[in-house]
């Protein structure tokens, strides 16, 4: 039976699903259309994952004026979530029956720090959205990742939960929300002080219940 008190929060890069070389290729034909002398690798955009979208813009355009660099990569935020909406991103093995699975016994969310719309072309491209009952992000609440989880925990009135992510920066903000973290050292990230490590996705069911009974 499901318990709607204890919740499972879920980063999305790299935690559960890797859309990079999509994104990728969708911010090249932004830049070869605009004439910008810019062209990203998938290595290069997978270290990004995590991070703020005015951070992002930063690594990307160092030199740039911030207004036009901040506006850019919301340009180039909206051209990625096209592709990915129509065929959606790289799942990891085992994903679907596991998420199914434990949303029969958990509420799940989705936490991410990304712009308008990402969230939506996961659960639509990968019809992923039948197993999450709430998400959030950066870009519409303006409010960093530890902040989010503690938004979506007060306004679902849960009382306990765990937060799954592939990054230093998800360790932190779980920390930051005071909530237990486990790794997913499958993803992009490193989080060498986390505790518990998933090295695949279908080791993360035994991990959540350790913490959540």
């Amino acid at each position: 039976m499901k318990n709607h008190k204890k919740a499972i929060l879920w980063d999305l890069d790299g935690t559960l699903w890797d859309a990079c070389e999509t994104v990728r290729d969708a911010w090249n034909e932004v830049c070869s259309v605009r004439g910008i002398d810019r062209v990203f690798s998938t290595e290069e955009y997978r270290g990004w994952c995590g991070m703020l979208l005015p951070d992002i813009a930063a690594a990307a355009f160092p030199k740039a004026d911030r207004a036009w660099r901040e506006d850019l990569i919301y340009e180039l935020c909206d051209a990625e979530c096209i592709p990915l909406a129509q065929r959606g991103g790289q799942l990891f093995p085992e994903e679907i029956p596991i998420l199914e699975q434990l949303h029969e016994e958990y509420f799940m969310a989705v936490v991410s720090n990304c712009g308008d719309n990402y969230i939506e072309a996961f659960f639509t491209g990968n019809r992923t959205g039948q197993y999450f009952d709430d998400y959030e992000y950066a870009v519409r609440t303006g409010r960093c990742k530890g902040e989010n989880i503690r938004l979506v925990l007060e306004r679902n009135g849960i009382e306990q939960a765990v937060y799954i992510g592939d990054t230093i920066l998800d360790f932190q903000a779980a920390q930051e929300a005071s909530v237990p973290f486990i790794h997913a050292a499958y993803g992009f990230g490193q989080a060498p002080d986390a505790k518990l490590r998933a090295e695949q996705f279908a080791q993360l069911p035994e991990l959540i219940r350790s913490v959540l009974g």
